[in-house]
């Protein structure tokens, strides 16, 4: 099933958020609980206010239903509205807190971030795979490299970046196909690879070699390298990175310097998660 987590008005012929939802035959599940969450992730990338309008638009879901979402959510405390301009109240934090403060990968991932950014002086991320996306879920930032703001709760393609191909690297063969199929390889910057053959190929490697190299396909003047994260299982769980202007970090030290760390790093945290 495509990814419900984009919020974007789909194309047409494409299913919307609610077709997604209304197709789900489960008589345990809530329907209006599903539009609940959809309508609140419906303010994601957004800086401005929302409208009744706005939102019934990027999630398919009818306005008497997004009306009755954000009435119930603004009687909460999770939404404020001025007229009908809705935004996001800061309780809604309250939700990623409860991931955040309860899961060990998390707790333990802090300090080793810390550390690996003081190493380096550079920012350094811990991400696991959602919803074919790359999710922050633990942020050591010494400065800013990107255009847009990283924290834990960010998400960013999979396909385009360093923590994204570790973790596409290490899915089972048939989630990859599945993941490449519903997948639209969209440019990013002229270095994006876009041709799903070379992504594969590139994927091959990293499984290969134990690390991934994003040179500026996400970003210009951006330039990544992450590692797996494994479990005690062996399976992978997380990836670990650390971005840098490309102007001041070349390719090559990125891989002598930077990787030594990030693996170190890696098995820190594997040995916490034991």
């Amino acid at each position: 099933m495509p990814s419900t987590n984009d919020t974007t008005p789909a194309g047409p012929g494409a299913p919307t958020i609610a077709d997604e939802i209304d197709a789900l035959t489960d008589p345990d599940f809530m329907i209006s609980f599903a539009r609940g969450l959809a309508v609140i992730r419906a303010f994601a990338d957004s800086r401005q206010p929302q409208t009744i309008a706005q939102i019934s638009q990027r999630t398919g879901i009818p306005r008497a239903a997004v009306r009755r979402c954000l009435h119930t959510l603004r009687q909460l405390g999770y939404v404020d509205a001025q007229l009908n301009n809705f935004s996001l109240r800061p309780k809604v934090l309250t939700l990623g807190y409860s991931y955040l403060s309860s899961t060990p990968l998390t707790l333990a991932a802090q300090p080793c971030l810390d550390g690996v950014s003081k190493t380096l002086g550079e920012s350094s991320s811990l991400a696991v795979l959602e919803e074919d996306q790359v999710l922050y879920v633990a942020r050591a930032a010494t400065s800013r490299v990107m255009s847009v703001s990283l924290s834990a709760g960010s998400r960013l393609p999979a396909y385009c970046t360093s923590l994204g191909r570790v973790l596409l690297a290490h899915l089972p063969d048939g989630e990859l196909d599945a993941y490449l199929a519903r997948t639209a390889l969209l440019p990013r910057t002229e270095r994006t690879i876009t041709d799903p053959v070379r992504l594969r190929a590139v994927l091959d490697e990293v499984r290969r070699d134990g690390y991934a190299v994003n040179d500026q396909e996400l970003e210009l003047g951006l330039r990544s390298i992450a590692v797996p994260v494994r479990g005690a299982s062996g399976r992978v769980l997380a990836a670990l990175n650390v971005g840098a202007q490309a102007a001041r970090v070349s390719h090559e030290r990125m891989v002598e310097e930077f990787l030594p760390v990030l693996q170190r790093g890696a098995q820190e945290l594997a040995v916490l998660l034991r």
